[in-house]
């Protein structure tokens, strides 16, 4: 349909212009004449360009409402799964927290992690549909677009109109010249008044139809890009939320795992540290002796020998073990250290070192 309507203004400029050439060829009409003037022309190119526009951002809209929709609907589900799965790791916990083994402390600690990430993830979902799923949908279903469409289809109908009574007048006065008679010359200047009255009524509602337009386009453009702006940064602290419950969550469950293999392995590591250096090791160290690391992780020293950590703690790291343990100095004092709770710098404050 929008097709057609386009080809039928195009048919109706060119007869227009036709028109206005033949009557000009004749003589008939001077140049003020019955035609379409050329403001007129490009207020009518500016309304199609704003129906245009308009349209296009408004079936955009929609698709970002139909997405949203359809994101958290599936996310809902997946909420209820993930849910699910804490709850059963938390009962776990909770029902052999007797035994007090690493998986037992691991699977309550996954199961409260995640039920905070769905909780965060809830937020996420809130967002998006209370500040952009509602907005958008009410300007979509909005009266002042529809009533800027409205004063465009009237402006383009009366257009018709005008176009019409064009042909009528020079009708109308090819037959005056033609007979010269009294009768047809009073219904010419009836035709002329007709029509002088429907352009000024075309020009006043052109107007109207075009500033209207122009509202609803600015509109458009300045919320829709507001609500992809909120969408992302709903998602972005989302992500960064769920990160750091995640680090808190990979933190504790090494905890669990490796004062295991540190008791099992610290006999023989710890006493000989100097001559058991792995090939990773050899990667990590700085002139092949030692290297500097700052502290991400805090960490309580739980047994002999090991070296408490407090976050930006630097260390001077002398051994990487193979089983996921650092040795090094801090502050005047020398141990072990889960490895996953440093990170490698190239040099670090004098002060921070002694």
């Amino acid at each position: 349909m929008e097709s057609i309507r386009k080809q039928a203004s195009k048919l109706r400029e060119q007869v227009a212009k036709q028109q206005q050439a033949v009557l000009k060829r004749l003589g008939s009409l001077s140049n003020e004449a019955v035609m379409v003037d050329e403001a007129e022309i490009l207020c009518h190119q500016q309304l199609h360009d704003l129906y245009t526009s308009t349209r296009a951002a408004k079936h955009f809209q929609r698709s970002i409402v139909r997405g949203v929709e359809a994101f958290i609907s599936i996310s809902l589900k997946q909420m209820e799964i993930v849910r699910k799965l804490a709850e059963d790791c938390c009962k776990y916990g909770a029902e052999n927290q007797n035994t007090s083994t690493p998986l037992v402390r691991a699977s309550t600690y996954f199961g409260t992690s995640h039920d905070s990430i769905e909780e965060e993830r809830e937020t996420f979902l809130r967002i998006l549909g209370e500040q952009v799923y509602e907005p958008l949908r009410a300007q979509l279903t909005g009266s002042p677009l529809e009533d800027a469409r409205h004063l465009t289809h009237r402006y383009d109908k009366l257009r018709q109109e005008v176009e019409a009574q064009v042909a009528e007048v020079l009708r109308r006065r090819l037959k005056s010249k033609a007979s010269g008679s009294s009768e047809s010359s009073l219904k010419l200047q009836n035709t002329e008044a007709r029509l002088t009255e429907l352009k000024s009524t075309a020009v006043a509602l052109g107007r109207e139809a075009t500033s209207a337009m122009l509202s609803v386009e600015a509109q458009q453009q300045q919320m829709t890009f507001q609500k992809l702006l909120t969408m992302v940064d709903a998602e972005r602290s989302y992500h960064q939320h769920a990160l750091a419950i995640l680090e808190k969550l990979h933190s504790e469950m090494i905890l669990e795992k490796l004062p295991q293999e540190f008791s099992l392995e610290s006999e023989t590591v710890h006493p000989n540290a100097s001559s058991k250096r792995s090939d990773d090791h050899e990667q990590l160290t700085q002139d092949g002796n030692f290297f500097i690391a700052r502290a991400i992780h805090p960490f309580d020293a739980q047994a002999d020998g090991e070296l408490n950590l407090s976050i930006d703690d630097y260390v001077v790291v002398r051994e990487v073990g193979p089983n996921g343990w650092s040795e090094g100095e801090c502050k005047g004092k020398a141990g072990w250290f889960p490895s996953a709770y440093i990170e490698r710098h190239e040099k670090a404050p004098v002060s921070k070192l002694l």
